[in-house]
């Protein structure tokens, strides 16, 4: 999803990539998105964009014995054509494990996680594996909101994640006009929807939800600002994995959080927990006396 060539330019016009051949095939690319701070080369991902770094192309009848050799052999190329960069800060995508190839190179490994659930049951399977609190809260939800995909609600996202982040003390990353240029791309490529919980005339909780045509993503998401409406998320969720069930995809990832209340929330729908790299390093010591004193 987040390697599309459509949500790049809408998140990083600047942006380039490294591919890899071998013969007429393609077997990988790693979309990056140089950056400049203060004279300091930058590699981190592209605004708005959870995961970036390779995607490697395997042959339909590569035995599974050789995957491996053919992933590392495929990312060293890739990550030998990337631009000598001071900072790195780049979080790559679930299942990419090549961790010696990337300390061999000089960049850090820290682990992040994320909560995915596997979508080849039935939709009355899925609901069974939830959390029975969770099962509570949704049927409770089902009779109290309703649930429609309009886009119209992005400004109010954007408004109900600016408050919650300003009572934390911390500012906005993005712009309204940055996630309305990223939903115009999506919708345009019919990957998006923005499920919406209403009681009434209110808004209770918004959920931005992306796919391709393997994963759905839990992309972004908001409740109203004093509310409380887990409820509202609960529903929204799980309405959106149903979405991504009947729409063909094989998996549905929560994009966890190391917070450990959004943990816990997201422990509750019974995926499978994924730790993913994210590489790091800092060659500058400009960049870490920034970092130390802020």
């Amino acid at each position: 999803m987040f390697a599309q060539h459509w949500w790049l330019d809408a998140v990083c016009p600047g942006w380039s990539a490294a591919i890899a051949q071998k013969g007429d095939q393609v077997t990988g690319i790693w979309p990056y998105a140089p950056q400049q701070r203060m004279g300091i080369s930058l590699l981190r991902n592209a605004k708005l964009t959870p995961y970036m770094g390779p995607v490697v192309f395997y042959p339909a009848d590569m035995k599974e014995a050789n995957r491996d050799s053919h992933e590392h052999d495929v990312i060293a190329d890739l990550a030998g054509q990337l631009p000598a960069t001071k900072v790195w800060h780049v979080s790559l995508h679930p299942g990419n494990r090549q961790a010696g190839l990337y300390r061999a190179k000089g960049l850090r490994n820290e682990v992040q996680q994320t909560f995915l659930i596997d979508l080849a049951g039935d939709e009355a399977s899925l609901f069974a594996n939830f959390k029975e609190s969770l099962r509570r809260n949704i049927r409770a939800a089902e009779k109290e909101f309703t649930i429609s995909d309009d886009v119209s609600c992005l400004p109010q996202l954007y408004s109900y994640q600016q408050q919650t982040l300003s009572n934390k003390g911390v500012g906005q990353p993005y712009t309204l006009a940055d996630v309305q240029r990223l939903m115009d791309a999506c919708k345009a490529h019919n990957s998006a929807a923005l499920w919406v919980a209403r009681k009434g005339s209110e808004v209770a909780a918004i959920v931005w939800n992306v796919w391709d045509q393997e994963r759905s993503y839990y992309y972004m998401g908001a409740q109203k600002p004093g509310g409380d409406s887990y409820r509202a998320m609960s529903a929204l969720l799980w309405h959106a994995i149903k979405q991504a069930k009947a729409r063909g995809n094989t998996i549905f990832d929560l994009e966890g959080s190391m917070d450990p209340g959004v943990e816990r929330f997201f422990r509750g729908f019974g995926g499978r927990r994924e730790l993913y790299i994210v590489l790091k390093k800092s060659d500058s010591l400009l960049w870490n006396a920034i970092n130390y004193l802020r």
